[in-house]
């Protein structure tokens, strides 16, 4: 499974981010998502975590239901183009720095995950991010 989270930083009138996750396959995005933050953040790292944490249910809920009935999982695949935020998702607080030691601890429980090898976080170009086309305003 090949899951894309893309954030579009502060693009609403009040501020607040867009979230676009979507699940592949192979071809084509067999589920997608995309909706408002909500809440605000400081920078569009904190968006890309709290994207993740916002998706991560999913993530979780279809690789289970998919092996439930009787597909197995081998890779599950979280791509993202933020390089910040995939290392904060992988190495947890230990790698905060000054400007990310107030970001909310339930936004690592992606961390948890990756640990427990449910999900592994890739790095994407955003030229080949899929989820970024639902993330802009028309």
């Amino acid at each position: 499974m090949k899951w894309m989270i893309d954030v579009s930083f502060a693009v609403h009138p009040d501020f607040k981010s867009h979230t676009s996750g979507t699940l592949s396959f192979g071809g084509g995005a067999d589920q997608v998502m995309s909706k408002k933050q909500k809440l605000n953040s400081r920078s569009s790292m904190e968006e890309e975590l709290i994207a993740v944490d916002n998706v991560v249910t999913m993530i979780l809920w279809t690789k289970l239901f998919m092996e439930w009935q009787g597909y197995p999982i081998e890779k599950n695949i979280l791509y993202q183009d933020n390089k910040s935020a995939i290392l904060l998702e992988e190495n947890g607080r230990k790698c905060a720095g000054k400007r990310s030691r107030a970001i909310n601890i339930c936004y690592f429980f992606i961390t948890d995950q990756v640990e427990k090898g449910n999900v592994k976080v890739k790095y994407c170009p955003t030229d080949d991010m899929i989820a970024d086309f639902m993330t802009k305003p028309l």
